[in-house]
């Protein structure tokens, strides 16, 4: 039996972003978009006329915030999932989000291997739901509750970490153009550390590199955050 795609609605008011999460989800295997919603309104809309499993729901949008939009959902006693992609971080927004189902809770700037790591791990928890009887034992529900909090295969390399990683992108996007030595100076690494996570931005198609000839030798290069990436 082939599974169905998950449905997902993308929530976001950032044009940008928000064909970036489409693109995102896009290439991750198992995953369909059903619809991108840039307000709050549109995406209770699309909720209620069109199959959705789950939403990729930024917390802050123009006409409501994306708590009040899952206390409206669970208020018309709609289950749908909620991953949470946003910048806000203060403790009350994360525990209002916890409270009201939100499985998932991605900050940004986040590089692709991190957004594909949560849904992969939602993947695996409605897989694992989907497997277990109808009358669940303590077992069941720990092995499903698991694979969402589960601390995935390391996705970057050795060495590098998230948090650097996402001051660099930080650093990118205000900047332009920037040059490893460039990066090194502001993040506070050593040049050849710096290189290291640009070129792993390259490779992961988050960043482009362009030579800069006008010196003698071997010719700098350029490296430049890829616009239609999300934060």
């Amino acid at each position: 039996m082939i599974e169905r795609p998950i449905n997902t609605l993308i929530i976001e008011d950032d044009p940008i972003l928000a064909e970036a999460h489409r693109m995102f989800t896009e290439r991750v295997p198992g995953f369909a978009v059903a619809g991108v919603a840039h307000f709050g309104t549109d995406a209770l809309r699309l909720v209620a006329t069109r199959p959705v499993d789950v939403l990729l729901l930024d917390v802050n949008l123009p006409d409501m915030s994306g708590i009040e939009l899952c206390r409206t959902l669970r208020a018309h006693r709609n289950a749908v999932d909620v991953i949470a992609v946003t910048s806000a971080r203060d403790l009350a927004t994360v525990r209002s989000a916890v409270s009201l189902g939100v499985v998932q809770y991605l900050l940004k700037p986040f590089a692709f291997a991190s957004f594909q790591s949560k849904l992969h791990a939602y993947a695996e928890y409605r897989r694992r739901t989907a497997q277990a009887p109808r009358q669940l034992a303590q077992t069941d529900v720990d092995r499903a509750l698991a694979a969402l909090y589960e601390n995935p295969a390391r996705t970057l390399p050795k060495g590098l970490t998230e948090a650097t990683l996402g001051t660099v992108i930080e650093l990118l996007r205000a900047n332009g153009e920037l040059s490893s030595a460039q990066v090194a100076k502001n993040v506070g690494v050593a040049v050849q550390t710096a290189r290291r996570y640009l070129e792993y931005l390259v490779s992961q198609r988050l960043a482009t590199r362009t030579p800069a000839y006008g010196g003698a030798g071997r010719p700098e290069q350029l490296y430049r955050w890829t616009d239609s990436t999300p934060l």
